[in-house]
């Protein structure tokens, strides 16, 4: 193992018993509010906070007088499903209470927790620079995963904080932990680099910006393919439209939802909404891919890419073995075309249950609601014109076949292959008992990157995996120049990046990961893994000083 790593990973968290934190006082009655940006940690007998993978252990700093000191004394080993928050229901503790959600004394407030404080969101709802339909993810969870990855400036991601009531005595030990970007020292140091050296410290919304002559050669596509399409239905002008689809999926509803697409909240909600028109939901969207997905990559109870579609798939060597498993290699490629149909249902299911397979839906008003059936009413009539200009019923039916297979059988795989390949699923890393504590190290080593520019056009920076996963909320054309930055910072602690030059090699190499996932044998019991697979012993992996 490096010397930097050794020391880094060696840095340890003494544990606590989980709680909602403690609020340490100075002998002065006159209390000041601490807030999160600016929190002191406080010298608590048993209690040594370090910073994790940072070369030294900085000193902890005792209270100032006169102020408020707070400890979260949640630990990432919080960081667990609930059934009714996030994750999967069937892998939460027994006897975890309902509490606050089912509570009365808080089912009506609009509440998030951001580093174990809970704060009432209701003034900040309708000013989010942003756009509500993003800050609705943070209501009744955890948000400080969200509001940390989703700034450039750490400064603007615990701003709001400042100015939002406080809400006190709120069960905050009952709320699953999410996990702390801004702890992660490697994190801070990339983030640095970017913004001083490719955005001049990212305060005008550079960063956002540069996505927009792409979003209109997509749109362009999709706009011809659809002429196609209305003009002379039939199985290959379906297919055609079938991959303007699949790129508007992977580009502009993709960026757009994460916000990513412009400085314009407007902007970036109308490209989020082009998801409604090829069939999907940007809401559901939103809350199983941004809250479930990014915040908890390839976590086997909270990612539910990862088992949403178990036991069809097993997607990690350490869940339930099946028999049929064998033979996911082949099969899968006979099921990514039925992607569109799969999705369309389970936007229905989340509708009727406002939840996810990941991800509880607390924060979407009646106008989100609604954009769930209404946008699959206009999808299928957009589908439906040929039919109405007279158009035989079977020809119109398999060119709509034809759309919906071609962009399954496109989607499936790009969105596969950047998380499910060996080097994604190191358990050496994924097992160490410090990997769940650093956010970017977890981002980077369960995600795998190919191509650059080109592959980054056409995907929408899907491509550059790691890159996306760090900064969700950058313009994709930004990928290819930030990819050298966390390349060269990963190197320096010796963090696995995982690159592939072309696409081909890694659909291979994601080939060769389902056949091995699917032969593994049976984990112990057939059960799913503890603690989602990450973080779920002390074993440390072994690196070469190289």
């Amino acid at each position: 193992m490096s010397a930097s790593l050794s020391s880094t990973l060696s840095n340890r968290v003494y544990n606590t018993p989980s709680s909602s934190g403690r609020v340490f006082r100075s002998p002065v009655s006159k209390r000041v509010q601490t807030h999160p940006q600016r929190s002191q940690s406080a010298r608590v007998p048993g209690l040594k906070v370090y910073s994790i993978l940072a070369d030294t252990a900085a000193a902890v700093p005792e209270p100032l007088e006169d102020e408020t000191v707070f400890v979260d004394l949640r630990t990432p080993k919080d960081i667990r499903p609930h059934p009714k928050q996030d994750g999967n229901p069937a892998r939460a503790p027994d006897g975890y209470s309902n509490d606050p959600w089912t509570d009365p004394k808080w089912v009506d407030t609009k509440w998030t927790v951001f580093r174990g404080k809970a704060y009432d969101l209701t003034s900040f709802l309708e000013k989010h620079p942003g756009g509500n339909w993003l800050i609705n993810l943070s209501l009744k969870r955890d948000c400080t995963g969200l509001f940390e990855s989703y700034h450039m400036r750490p400064e603007i991601a615990g701003g709001p904080f400042k100015r939002l009531p406080m809400i006190e005595d709120f069960p905050v030990d009952m709320v699953p932990r999410a996990p702390y970007p801004n702890d992660s020292a490697l994190y801070n140091n990339i983030r640095n680099r970017v913004r001083s050296e490719l955005f001049d410290g990212a305060k005008n919304g550079e960063h956002r910006q540069g996505s927009e002559w792409a979003a209109a050669c997509v749109l362009g596509w999709a706009a011809l393919t659809y002429s196609m399409y209305v003009a002379a239905p039939s199985v290959i002008t379906g297919a055609l439209l079938g991959t303007a689809g699949a790129w508007i999926g992977l580009t502009i509803q993709h960026c757009g939802n994460h916000g990513a697409m412009s400085t314009k909240p407007w902007f970036n909600n109308m490209m989020g909404m082009c998801n409604d028109l090829i069939g999907g939901s940007s809401l559901m969207w939103r809350y199983h891919h941004q809250v479930s997905h990014h915040i908890h990559c390839n976590d086997t109870d909270m990612d539910e890419d990862v088992y949403s579609t178990f036991p069809m798939l097993r997607f990690d060597a350490r869940m339930p073995k099946r028999w049929w498993h064998k033979f996911q290699h082949i099969y899968m490629w006979m099921i990514f075309p039925l992607m569109q149909a799969a999705f369309e249902l389970g936007d229905m299911k989340g509708l009727i249950t406002r939840r996810t397979s990941g991800a509880s839906i607390y924060g979407a008003d009646a106008k989100e609601l609604a954009t769930v059936p209404l946008g699959k009413v206009v999808h299928y009539l957009g589908l439906s014109v040929p039919l109405m200009m007279g158009v035989p019923l079977a020809t119109v039916a398999c060119s709509v076949l034809a759309y919906a297979f071609a962009q399954g059988f496109c989607l499936a795989p790009l969105f596969a292959v950047s998380h499910n390949v060996d080097e994604a699923k190191n358990t050496e890393w994924l097992e160490s008992d410090r990997l769940r504590g650093d956010w970017a190290v977890q981002q980077i080593l369960t995600s795998a990157n190919w191509g650059n520019k080109i592959g980054c056009f056409f995907t929408g920076g899907l491509n550059l995996q790691i890159e996306h996963h760090l900064f969700p909320a950058v313009s994709f054309m930004h990928y290819p120049a930030i990819s050298n930055i966390v390349r060269e910072e990963a190197t320096k602690l010796g963090v696995p990046y995982n690159e592939y030059k072309w696409l081909p090699q890694i659909i291979v190499k994601f080939q060769n990961f389902m056949k091995k996932a699917g032969n593994a044998p049976a984990p112990p019991g057939n059960k799913m893994p503890e603690r989602g697979g990450i973080g779920s012993t002390t074993v440390l992996p072994v690196v070469s000083s190289s």
